[in-house]
């Protein structure tokens, strides 16, 4: 769903943000209630991973989107397909933070929490601040579901919460009440009780409903009965809110216009941003886009996105293993095309074998990693950042890869852009580190012109370029560009331009097999000054007070970073603030950088691996506050960490 942001005077066939159709429900009995303005708002909605939670919150977003606000989500489901229904490690939530002005993260504590069940009260009711509204299904609260989660009473009945504002809501009854006309069973009407839930939400914030109901006709079209009962579960649950006296307030958050450049704006997640990315690259380098590629969570989504696209030129093999999927890539890319393979920690670790053979072939191909909590299986629904010293030194000798780490979901489509330059520049294979919180979260993404996008057209070798001694004209594929090092890309096929291929160590300009020890010195010396010449922008510090204290980070923790510093410099304090997408080579500012302060803290969500890089290459005493938790940080956490590091 896109929106248009612009001047008064700029209006465009666009839905221009801030403009609130009236939603087609019926306000036959409604009752006159008091509407509040709220500049921000964080909803959870929580439930079985049955109950629809995320199809429930993607709505939810589509039409705030829609509407003009600026918004970030936060998705947390099982790993397991169906988790054991009404237990606690079967609960699914999406949580959801809008505003009328610019955020940075799904928010630490939900304003509002939806309970579709005991279990999902009790996962979630720790993250609720007392005062908050929580809207909690009581027809699932009967003495079964509530045992199997330790409730030996009501928390609706024993006082425990007192402390919240609670609106009890029978919710299966009503949604079965309403869909009584379309003659379905009892569980099949039960399963839209997600689309009651919504339609209420919907009501209590005001949000446009058009989006939802034409997505439902949509999804449902070859069901249309289940697609009207869906919608008219949604309406019921609107005029419920509209109606019932438990209701007394409404709210509006109005649109972010303000906080956003004029430009088409519509809501993406980091996969999909980064598989827009990629085919964007395709076209801007004007070569075919291959991805080999095994399905794994979290990153399985780019796969199902490129598979779409064959129409630009996107060709997409989905191979028996992961090894399989890179081999092939890497063969693309040895025929001429943009070679891509997409996976998570485990995959890297089977992939490393062919990373390597990349590095010593020196072909570009992207290596895109969506990092999830490990090790091993570990925990493939939730996020983390631990596979940095994987990418950096994960494969046998010296084999050194660029390393390229989007920091929100919009900037996947950027990061990607980026790798594939330094990809098709250098000849060499390229990391792009996100991770579980970019690929599933979503925020407003500025869609950019076409013109705006770099020219990655690269040349292709053509024909000899090397006269020997005797006069003869020769091609020698490792004889290599004297600013960039990279060596000549020749399309297999070629007249004149056979060459060898293999891991084996290649003479210098030759690439014969060569087991020389100063020719196997002068390769890893000479690959490594490509990986290191690489350029990179400058990094870039936050600092407009003259700070002791700067906060470094990488990747996704710039969201909770950036909204930490906020809250510090409200308060008065001094701090500066810097943020690193280049993780190999790091900008050649950076030594300089961190010893214009005191003191250097570097969130992460692992165990210290950037700091541990940067106390090797730089000397400093960079202090790690980690997290590895699944979850990403906490603004209000932070903030206290980095009080306490300026305090110190």
């Amino acid at each position: 769903m896109t929106s248009q942001v612009s001047s008064p005077a700029g209006k465009s066939d666009e839905t221009v943000v801030g403009e609130q159709r009236a939603p087609l429900i019926d306000r036959t009995g409604a009752t006159e209630k008091e509407i509040r303005r709220l500049d921000r708002v964080i909803i959870r909605f929580a439930g079985d991973s049955g109950d629809g939670m995320q199809l429930t919150g993607d709505r939810f977003t589509s039409e705030t989107a829609s509407f003009g606000n600026d918004l970030s989500t936060l998705p947390n489901f099982p790993a397991e397909i169906r988790a054991p229904a009404g237990t606690l490690p079967g609960v699914s939530s999406f949580q959801l933070h809008f505003a009328d002005h610019d955020i940075l993260t799904p928010g630490d504590a939900p304003n509002v929490l939806v309970a579709m069940n005991p279990a999902a009260l009790k996962a979630n009711i720790a993250d609720v601040p007392r005062g908050a509204d929580i809207i909690v299904n009581t027809d699932e609260f009967t003495k079964r579901p509530m045992a199997k989660v330790g409730y030996a009473e009501s928390p609706l009945e024993d006082g425990s919460l007192e402390a919240y504002n609670v609106h009890p809501v029978p919710l299966t009854t009503l949604t079965i009440e309403a869909l009584k006309e379309f003659g379905l069973s009892r569980k099949e009407a039960e399963r839209s009780k997600n689309m009651f839930a919504l339609g209420l939400l919907s009501w209590m914030y005001n949000r446009p409903t058009e989006g939802t109901e034409a997505f439902l006709r949509s999804k449902f079209a070859k069901k249309p009965a289940i697609a009207e009962a869906n919608v008219a579960a949604f309406r019921a649950g609107w005029n419920f809110g509209e109606t019932t006296e438990d209701f007394a307030v409404s709210y509006e958050v109005a649109p972010a216009s303000k906080a956003f450049p004029t430009g088409t704006y519509r809501n993406i997640s980091g996969n999909l941003a980064l598989s827009y990315g990629l085919v964007a690259a395709g076209r801007q380098a004007d070569l075919p886009v291959y991805l080999g590629s095994y399905p794994i969570t979290p990153a399985s989504d780019i796969l199902h996105e490129l598979s779409k696209h064959k129409n630009f030129g996107v060709r997409t093999f989905q191979a028996e293993d992961e090894i399989a999927g890179i081999g092939a890539a890497l063969g693309a890319s040895f025929g001429g095309s943009l070679g891509v393979t997409t996976t998570s920690g485990p995959g890297v670790a089977l992939k490393s074998e062919t990373i390597g053979l990349a590095v010593s072939l020196e072909l570009p191909l992207l290596i895109i990693d969506i990092q999830r909590g490990g090790p091993s299986t570990g925990l493939p629904t939730k996020t983390e950042q631990a596979d940095l010293l994987q990418a950096m030194y994960g494969r046998n000798g010296e084999a050194p890869v660029p390393i390229v780490a989007p920091r929100t979901p919009a900037d996947c489509f950027d990061a990607a852009l980026d790798a594939a330059r330094i990809a098709l520049t250098y000849r060499t294979p390229v990391f792009l580190l996100s991770d579980g919180y970019l690929a599933n979260g979503s925020e407003p993404w500025r869609i950019p012109e076409v013109d705006s996008l770099p020219d990655l057209r690269t040349r292709f070798a053509t024909g000899p370029n090397h006269e020997l001694a005797d006069g003869t004209e020769v091609f020698w594929p490792y004889k290599r560009d004297p600013e960039t090092l990279a060596r000549p890309w020749a399309v297999p096929g070629t007249p004149g331009l056979e060459h060898r291929i293999g891991g084996i160590e290649k003479q210098d300009g030759t690439g014969n097999i060569s087991y020389d020890p100063a020719n196997h010195d002068f390769m890893v010396r000479t690959r490594q000054a490509k990986i290191d010449g690489i350029e990179v922008p400058d990094l870039e510090v936050d600092d407009p007070a003259g700070a002791r204290t700067l906060v470094l980070g990488w990747g996704s923790t710039y969201g909770p970073i950036t909204a930490a510093v906020r809250r510090l410099r409200a308060a008065g304090e001094i701090i500066a603030q810097a943020h690193l997408r280049h993780l190999n080579p790091f900008p050649r500012n950076l030594g300089e950088v961190l010893r214009r302060y005191d003191n250097v803290v570097v969130p992460e969500m692992n165990l210290g691996q950037l700091s541990l890089l940067l106390r090797a290459k730089y000397l400093v005493d960079a202090q790690s506050y980690t997290q590895v938790n699944g979850m990403p940080f906490k603004a209000e956490q932070l903030a206290t960490a980095l009080k306490e590091a300026i305090d110190a």
